[in-house]
């Protein structure tokens, strides 16, 4: 059988003021584009821009 490309991935976010990286989940079908969001980061203690960098 041939191997399946699943819609769910799982993706680093990392931040863009320290080397801080969150992990979660992406549906492939719904966000082609990549995520960037506003967290909050606690090595510079403030929040950042987490931007996608790549997949597991």
């Amino acid at each position: 059988m041939a191997k399946k490309k699943g819609t769910v991935v799982i993706i680093r976010l990392k931040s863009s003021l320290s080397p801080h990286c969150y992990y979660t989940k992406k549906n492939r079908r719904n966000t082609q584009g990549k995520l960037e969001f506003r967290k909050y980061d606690p090595v510079a203690r403030q929040h950042a821009l987490y931007v996608e960098t790549g997949k597991l």
